[in-house]
Protein backbone atom coordinates (compact mmCIF):
# COMPACT_ATOMS: atom_id res chain seq x y z
CA UNK A 1 0.00 0.00 0.00
CA UNK A 2 1.12 3.47 -0.97
CA UNK A 3 0.16 6.79 1.08
CA UNK A 4 -1.90 8.74 -1.56
CA UNK A 5 -2.64 12.36 -1.45
CA UNK A 6 -5.02 14.04 -3.26
CA UNK A 7 -4.95 17.95 -3.00
CA UNK A 8 -7.71 19.93 -4.00
CA UNK A 9 -7.63 23.30 -5.33
CA UNK A 10 -10.58 25.77 -4.89
CA UNK A 11 -13.05 24.49 -2.51
CA UNK A 12 -13.90 26.83 -0.32
CA UNK A 13 -20.14 25.46 5.25
CA UNK A 14 -19.72 24.68 10.50
CA UNK A 15 -18.43 22.61 12.59
CA UNK A 16 -17.99 22.92 16.55
CA UNK A 17 -14.60 21.51 17.04
CA UNK A 18 -12.20 22.79 19.29
CA UNK A 19 -8.69 23.23 18.31
CA UNK A 20 -6.01 25.75 19.27
CA UNK A 21 -4.02 27.70 16.22
CA UNK A 22 0.14 28.00 16.33
CA UNK A 23 0.75 31.52 16.47
CA UNK A 24 3.80 32.95 14.51
CA UNK A 25 5.96 35.59 16.84
CA UNK A 26 5.23 38.45 14.42
CA UNK A 27 1.48 37.53 14.93
CA UNK A 28 1.88 36.94 18.68
CA UNK A 29 0.13 39.05 21.39
CA UNK A 30 1.21 40.37 24.96
CA UNK A 31 -1.83 41.85 27.06
CA UNK A 32 -0.95 42.56 31.02
CA UNK A 33 -2.93 39.84 32.18
CA UNK A 34 -2.18 36.84 34.51
CA UNK A 35 -4.96 34.51 32.55
CA UNK A 36 -6.31 34.99 29.34
CA UNK A 37 -8.39 32.63 26.46
CA UNK A 38 -10.09 34.23 23.40
CA UNK A 39 -11.98 31.59 21.37
CA UNK A 40 -14.06 31.73 18.15
CA UNK A 41 -17.35 31.54 19.14
CA UNK A 42 -18.70 29.57 15.66
CA UNK A 43 -15.58 27.02 15.83
CA UNK A 44 -14.39 27.19 19.21
CA UNK A 45 -11.20 27.41 17.95
CA UNK A 46 -8.46 28.79 20.58
CA UNK A 47 -6.82 32.31 18.64
CA UNK A 48 -4.43 32.72 21.77
CA UNK A 49 -4.78 31.79 25.41
CA UNK A 50 -2.27 32.17 28.20
CA UNK A 51 -2.70 29.75 31.75
CA UNK A 52 -6.18 29.33 29.96
CA UNK A 53 -6.33 26.10 32.19
CA UNK A 54 -4.86 27.14 35.59
CA UNK A 55 -7.07 27.48 38.39
CA UNK A 56 -7.83 30.82 39.62
CA UNK A 57 -10.26 33.25 41.69
CA UNK A 58 -12.97 34.03 39.71
CA UNK A 59 -14.39 36.54 41.82
CA UNK A 60 -17.75 38.21 39.84
CA UNK A 61 -17.36 36.10 36.72
CA UNK A 62 -18.51 33.05 38.88
CA UNK A 63 -22.38 34.74 38.80
CA UNK A 64 -22.34 33.93 35.30
CA UNK A 65 -23.09 29.86 36.54
CA UNK A 66 -25.74 31.65 39.42
CA UNK A 67 -27.59 33.26 36.31
CA UNK A 68 -26.96 30.24 33.96
CA UNK A 69 -28.74 28.24 36.89
CA UNK A 70 -31.58 30.88 37.07
CA UNK A 71 -31.80 30.69 32.83
CA UNK A 72 -32.05 27.17 32.77
CA UNK A 73 -34.86 26.96 36.04
CA UNK A 74 -36.89 29.31 33.53
CA UNK A 75 -36.34 27.03 30.71
CA UNK A 76 -37.47 24.08 32.05
CA UNK A 77 -40.50 25.95 33.58
CA UNK A 78 -39.21 25.40 37.15
CA UNK A 79 -38.94 29.22 37.18
CA UNK A 80 -40.78 32.30 35.95
CA UNK A 81 -39.57 36.02 35.42
CA UNK A 82 -42.71 37.13 37.42
CA UNK A 83 -41.61 34.45 40.72
CA UNK A 84 -41.05 36.54 43.36
CA UNK A 85 -38.19 35.61 46.35
CA UNK A 86 -37.85 36.24 49.38
CA UNK A 87 -34.83 38.69 51.14
CA UNK A 88 -33.82 36.79 54.17
CA UNK A 89 -31.42 38.62 57.13
CA UNK A 90 -28.92 36.62 56.30
CA UNK A 91 -28.61 37.95 52.06
CA UNK A 92 -28.87 41.29 53.42
CA UNK A 93 -25.83 41.21 55.80
CA UNK A 94 -23.98 39.10 53.48
CA UNK A 95 -24.67 40.55 50.31
CA UNK A 96 -26.26 43.98 50.80
CA UNK A 97 -25.47 47.45 51.81
CA UNK A 98 -24.51 46.30 54.99
CA UNK A 99 -21.73 44.22 53.60
CA UNK A 100 -19.95 46.65 51.73
CA UNK A 101 -19.79 44.94 48.44
CA UNK A 102 -21.20 45.03 45.33
CA UNK A 103 -25.08 44.95 46.32
CA UNK A 104 -28.21 45.64 44.49
CA UNK A 105 -29.46 47.29 48.09
CA UNK A 106 -32.62 44.71 48.65
CA UNK A 107 -34.27 45.48 51.75
CA UNK A 108 -34.31 42.32 54.31
CA UNK A 109 -37.62 40.75 54.35
CA UNK A 110 -38.76 42.05 50.72
CA UNK A 111 -40.47 40.14 47.68
CA UNK A 112 -38.29 40.19 44.72
CA UNK A 113 -39.30 39.55 41.30
CA UNK A 114 -36.70 36.74 39.86
CA UNK A 115 -36.69 39.23 36.32
CA UNK A 116 -35.63 42.08 38.95
CA UNK A 117 -33.09 39.60 40.60
CA UNK A 118 -31.76 38.03 36.86
CA UNK A 119 -30.69 42.42 36.33
CA UNK A 120 -29.20 42.88 39.89
CA UNK A 121 -26.66 39.95 39.22
CA UNK A 122 -25.97 40.52 35.63
CA UNK A 123 -25.59 44.73 35.72
CA UNK A 124 -25.39 45.38 39.30
CA UNK A 125 -23.16 42.51 40.71
CA UNK A 126 -25.50 42.17 43.12
CA UNK A 127 -23.81 40.21 46.11
CA UNK A 128 -27.40 39.86 47.52
CA UNK A 129 -29.14 39.15 44.52
CA UNK A 130 -27.16 35.67 44.23
CA UNK A 131 -27.49 35.04 48.08
CA UNK A 132 -30.96 35.35 47.77
CA UNK A 133 -31.20 33.41 44.61
CA UNK A 134 -29.65 30.57 46.21
CA UNK A 135 -31.08 30.48 49.40
CA UNK A 136 -34.55 30.16 47.30
CA UNK A 137 -33.93 27.69 44.79
CA UNK A 138 -31.82 25.77 47.00
CA UNK A 139 -32.92 25.96 50.67
CA UNK A 140 -29.38 27.57 51.79
CA UNK A 141 -26.21 28.98 49.53
CA UNK A 142 -24.00 26.17 50.36
CA UNK A 143 -26.58 23.99 48.49
CA UNK A 144 -27.09 25.83 45.70
CA UNK A 145 -23.04 25.79 45.26
CA UNK A 146 -23.04 22.23 45.61
CA UNK A 147 -25.60 22.14 42.26
CA UNK A 148 -23.20 25.13 40.96
CA UNK A 149 -20.48 22.69 40.82
CA UNK A 150 -22.76 19.39 39.80
CA UNK A 151 -24.55 21.13 36.94
CA UNK A 152 -20.60 22.86 35.90
CA UNK A 153 -19.13 19.16 35.67
CA UNK A 154 -22.44 17.83 33.39
CA UNK A 155 -21.57 20.84 31.23
CA UNK A 156 -17.90 20.13 31.00
CA UNK A 157 -16.81 22.84 33.08
CA UNK A 158 -14.46 20.10 34.66
CA UNK A 159 -11.64 22.95 36.33
CA UNK A 160 -14.66 24.48 38.20
CA UNK A 161 -15.30 24.35 42.01
CA UNK A 162 -18.04 26.69 43.59
CA UNK A 163 -18.60 27.23 47.54
CA UNK A 164 -20.65 30.34 46.82
CA UNK A 165 -23.15 31.91 44.40
CA UNK A 166 -21.44 35.38 44.31
CA UNK A 167 -17.75 34.66 43.88
CA UNK A 168 -16.44 36.08 47.29
CA UNK A 169 -13.18 34.49 47.99
CA UNK A 170 -12.87 31.23 49.28
CA UNK A 171 -9.99 28.65 48.71
CA UNK A 172 -12.55 26.04 47.44
CA UNK A 173 -14.21 28.59 44.88
CA UNK A 174 -12.37 28.56 41.28
CA UNK A 175 -12.40 28.57 37.80
CA UNK A 176 -10.35 28.50 34.65
CA UNK A 177 -10.39 30.57 32.08
CA UNK A 178 -10.89 28.09 29.45
CA UNK A 179 -14.22 26.90 31.89
CA UNK A 180 -15.18 30.70 31.92
CA UNK A 181 -15.06 30.93 28.01
CA UNK A 182 -17.15 27.90 27.53
CA UNK A 183 -19.62 28.99 30.19
CA UNK A 184 -20.32 32.21 28.09
CA UNK A 185 -20.26 30.47 25.08
CA UNK A 186 -23.34 28.08 26.05
CA UNK A 187 -25.15 30.93 27.65
CA UNK A 188 -25.32 32.69 24.22
CA UNK A 189 -26.08 29.46 22.33
CA UNK A 190 -28.61 28.20 25.16
CA UNK A 191 -30.16 31.44 26.49
CA UNK A 192 -29.93 33.85 23.65
CA UNK A 193 -33.51 35.39 24.96
CA UNK A 194 -32.08 35.94 28.02
CA UNK A 195 -28.35 37.15 26.77
CA UNK A 196 -29.58 40.41 25.84
CA UNK A 197 -29.29 41.50 29.11
CA UNK A 198 -25.88 41.40 29.60
CA UNK A 199 -25.61 44.32 27.22
CA UNK A 200 -28.03 46.88 29.41
CA UNK A 201 -25.84 49.28 30.75
CA UNK A 202 -28.01 50.70 34.00
CA UNK A 203 -30.48 49.26 36.23
CA UNK A 204 -32.30 51.32 38.85
CA UNK A 205 -33.87 49.00 41.91
CA UNK A 206 -35.07 51.11 44.89
CA UNK A 207 -34.64 54.00 43.64
CA UNK A 208 -31.00 53.43 42.90
CA UNK A 209 -29.52 53.68 39.67
CA UNK A 210 -25.89 51.94 39.01
CA UNK A 211 -24.32 51.60 35.99
CA UNK A 212 -22.63 47.98 34.00
CA UNK A 213 -19.10 47.61 34.60
CA UNK A 214 -18.39 46.11 31.50
CA UNK A 215 -15.90 48.32 30.08
CA UNK A 216 -16.31 47.11 26.31
CA UNK A 217 -19.77 48.50 26.57
CA UNK A 218 -18.86 52.02 26.22
CA UNK A 219 -16.84 51.26 23.36
CA UNK A 220 -17.35 51.05 19.28
CA UNK A 221 -16.64 47.24 18.53
CA UNK A 222 -19.54 45.09 18.67
CA UNK A 223 -19.38 44.25 22.73
CA UNK A 224 -22.82 42.89 23.86
CA UNK A 225 -21.95 41.13 27.39
CA UNK A 226 -20.64 39.39 29.73
CA UNK A 227 -19.45 40.33 33.06
CA UNK A 228 -16.55 41.97 35.25
CA UNK A 229 -15.14 40.75 38.42
CA UNK A 230 -12.87 41.94 40.88
CA UNK A 231 -11.26 41.00 44.69
CA UNK A 232 -8.11 41.70 45.70
CA UNK A 233 -6.84 38.07 45.41
CA UNK A 234 -7.87 37.66 41.64
CA UNK A 235 -7.24 41.00 40.51
CA UNK A 236 -9.22 42.67 37.68
CA UNK A 237 -11.25 40.48 35.10
CA UNK A 238 -13.77 40.42 32.86
CA UNK A 239 -15.49 37.73 30.20
CA UNK A 240 -16.41 39.73 27.34
CA UNK A 241 -18.12 38.93 23.73
CA UNK A 242 -18.73 40.81 20.55
CA UNK A 243 -19.86 40.68 17.50
CA UNK A 244 -17.86 42.27 13.98
CA UNK A 245 -19.79 41.62 10.20
CA UNK A 246 -21.51 38.41 11.41
CA UNK A 247 -18.57 36.64 13.55
CA UNK A 248 -18.44 36.24 17.35
CA UNK A 249 -15.47 35.96 19.52
CA UNK A 250 -15.44 35.35 23.37
CA UNK A 251 -12.84 36.55 25.60
CA UNK A 252 -11.68 35.98 29.79
CA UNK A 253 -9.11 38.22 30.73
CA UNK A 254 -8.30 37.98 34.70
CA UNK A 255 -5.26 39.42 36.98
CA UNK A 256 -5.29 42.62 35.81
CA UNK A 257 -4.11 45.41 37.79
CA UNK A 258 -6.55 48.22 37.28
CA UNK A 259 -10.03 49.55 35.58
CA UNK A 260 -8.01 51.02 33.25
CA UNK A 261 -5.59 47.74 32.44
CA UNK A 262 -8.85 45.80 32.05
CA UNK A 263 -10.71 48.32 29.70
CA UNK A 264 -7.52 48.42 27.63
CA UNK A 265 -5.90 45.15 27.61
CA UNK A 266 -9.37 43.73 26.86
CA UNK A 267 -10.29 45.68 24.24
CA UNK A 268 -6.87 45.49 22.52
CA UNK A 269 -6.99 41.48 23.03
CA UNK A 270 -10.66 42.05 21.07
CA UNK A 271 -9.41 43.77 18.38
CA UNK A 272 -6.52 41.66 18.16
CA UNK A 273 -8.60 38.52 17.24
CA UNK A 274 -11.07 40.50 13.98
CA UNK A 275 -8.05 42.07 12.81
CA UNK A 276 -5.95 38.97 12.88
CA UNK A 277 -8.07 35.55 12.49
CA UNK A 278 -11.24 34.71 9.81
CA UNK A 279 -13.43 31.80 9.23
CA UNK A 280 -13.87 30.27 6.22
CA UNK A 281 -16.22 27.71 5.17
CA UNK A 282 -15.00 24.48 3.21
CA UNK A 283 -17.14 21.84 3.01
CA UNK A 284 -20.59 20.46 3.61
CA UNK A 285 -21.55 17.23 5.66
CA UNK A 286 -22.31 14.71 2.98
CA UNK A 287 -20.20 16.55 0.33
CA UNK A 288 -18.03 14.31 -1.79
CA UNK A 289 -14.43 15.57 -1.10
CA UNK A 290 -12.19 13.75 -3.42
CA UNK A 291 -12.27 9.60 -4.64
CA UNK A 292 -9.68 6.85 -3.84
CA UNK A 293 -8.17 4.38 -5.61
CA UNK A 294 -9.87 0.72 -4.36
CA UNK A 295 -7.88 -2.71 -4.98
CA UNK A 296 -9.66 -5.44 -6.49
CA UNK A 297 -13.13 -4.53 -5.84
CA UNK A 298 -15.93 -4.23 -8.54
CA UNK A 299 -15.57 -0.68 -8.80
CA UNK A 300 -12.25 0.82 -9.54
CA UNK A 301 -12.83 4.22 -7.14
CA UNK A 302 -14.94 4.86 -4.39
CA UNK A 303 -16.10 8.66 -3.30
CA UNK A 304 -14.65 9.80 0.23
CA UNK A 305 -16.95 11.68 2.13
CA UNK A 306 -17.23 14.17 4.95
CA UNK A 307 -19.57 13.78 7.16
CA UNK A 308 -19.98 16.98 9.09
CA UNK A 309 -20.05 20.79 8.17
CA UNK A 310 -16.99 22.61 8.31
CA UNK A 311 -16.08 25.89 8.96
CA UNK A 312 -12.62 26.57 10.38
CA UNK A 313 -11.23 29.62 11.77
CA UNK A 314 -7.53 30.83 10.59
CA UNK A 315 -5.00 33.55 10.34
CA UNK A 316 -5.74 35.91 7.24
CA UNK A 317 -2.40 35.71 5.65
CA UNK A 318 -2.91 31.90 6.06
CA UNK A 319 -5.86 31.54 3.55
CA UNK A 320 -3.39 31.91 0.60
CA UNK A 321 -1.30 28.82 1.88
CA UNK A 322 -4.01 26.51 2.62
CA UNK A 323 -3.71 23.39 1.88
CA UNK A 324 -6.36 21.01 1.88
CA UNK A 325 -5.65 17.32 0.71
CA UNK A 326 -7.45 13.68 1.40
CA UNK A 327 -4.76 11.14 2.83
CA UNK A 328 -5.54 7.35 2.44
CA UNK A 329 -3.37 3.95 2.27
CA UNK A 330 -4.28 3.08 -0.59
CA UNK A 331 -5.44 1.67 -2.93
CA UNK A 332 -8.28 0.50 -0.33
CA UNK A 333 -8.75 -3.26 -0.93
CA UNK A 334 -11.93 -4.34 -1.49
CA UNK A 335 -14.38 -5.35 0.22
CA UNK A 336 -15.10 -1.74 1.59
CA UNK A 337 -18.51 -0.96 3.85
CA UNK A 338 -20.16 2.12 3.32
CA UNK A 339 -19.69 4.84 5.92
CA UNK A 340 -16.67 3.38 7.39
CA UNK A 341 -13.43 5.63 7.61
CA UNK A 342 -11.03 4.79 5.40
CA UNK A 343 -9.14 8.43 5.25
CA UNK A 344 -8.05 11.95 6.50
CA UNK A 345 -9.13 15.32 5.09
CA UNK A 346 -6.00 17.63 6.38
CA UNK A 347 -6.11 20.80 6.34
CA UNK A 348 -2.55 23.30 6.63
CA UNK A 349 -1.58 26.63 6.08
CA UNK A 350 1.18 29.10 7.56
CA UNK A 351 0.55 29.99 11.20
CA UNK A 352 -1.77 27.19 12.25
CA UNK A 353 -1.44 23.80 12.95
CA UNK A 354 -2.79 21.05 10.80
CA UNK A 355 -6.62 20.19 11.07
CA UNK A 356 -7.94 16.38 10.20
CA UNK A 357 -11.26 14.84 9.95
CA UNK A 358 -12.47 11.59 8.98
CA UNK A 359 -13.37 10.88 5.32
CA UNK A 360 -16.37 7.49 4.93
CA UNK A 361 -16.33 5.87 2.19
CA UNK A 362 -19.71 7.04 0.42
CA UNK A 363 -20.78 3.29 -0.68
CA UNK A 364 -19.85 -0.24 -0.60
CA UNK A 365 -17.62 -1.48 -2.72
CA UNK A 366 -17.79 -5.84 -3.30
CA UNK A 367 -14.61 -7.70 -3.96
CA UNK A 368 -13.71 -8.90 -6.93
CA UNK A 369 -14.34 -12.50 -7.93
CA UNK A 370 -11.83 -15.48 -8.02
CA UNK A 371 -11.26 -15.08 -12.00
CA UNK A 372 -11.49 -11.08 -11.84
CA UNK A 373 -8.58 -10.74 -9.33
CA UNK A 374 -6.31 -13.07 -11.33
CA UNK A 375 -6.67 -10.56 -14.29
CA UNK A 376 -6.61 -7.75 -11.88
CA UNK A 377 -3.54 -9.35 -10.52
CA UNK A 378 -1.75 -10.19 -13.96
CA UNK A 379 -2.67 -6.62 -15.26
CA UNK A 380 -0.92 -5.01 -12.86
CA UNK A 381 2.04 -7.13 -13.08
CA UNK A 382 1.85 -6.49 -16.83
CA UNK A 383 1.59 -2.52 -16.96
CA UNK A 384 3.31 -2.07 -13.82
CA UNK A 385 5.87 -3.36 -15.56
CA UNK A 386 5.79 -1.55 -18.44
CA UNK A 387 5.38 1.64 -16.66
CA UNK A 388 8.73 1.19 -14.62
CA UNK A 389 6.80 0.90 -11.33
Amino acid sequence: MNKCVKPMAGLLTGLFFSAALSISPALAIEIAAREFILVDFQTGTVLDSQNGSESMPPSSMSKLMTAYMVFEAIHSGALSLDDEFMVSENAWRQGGAASGGSTMFLEPNSRVRVEDLLRGIIIQSGNDACIVVAENMAGSEEAFADEMTERARDLGLTGSNFANSTGLPDPNHYMTAEDLALLARLIVTDFPEYYSLYKETEFTYNEIKQFNRNPLLYRPGGSDGLKTGYTDAAGYGLAASAVRDGRRLILVANGMASTQARSEETAKLMDWGFRNFTNKDLFRAGEMVSDAEVWLGLEATIPLIIEQDITVTIPRQAWRTLEVKAVYDGPIAAPIEQGVSVAKLVINGDGMDALEYDLVAGASVAKLGFTGRIQAAASQIIFGFASGN
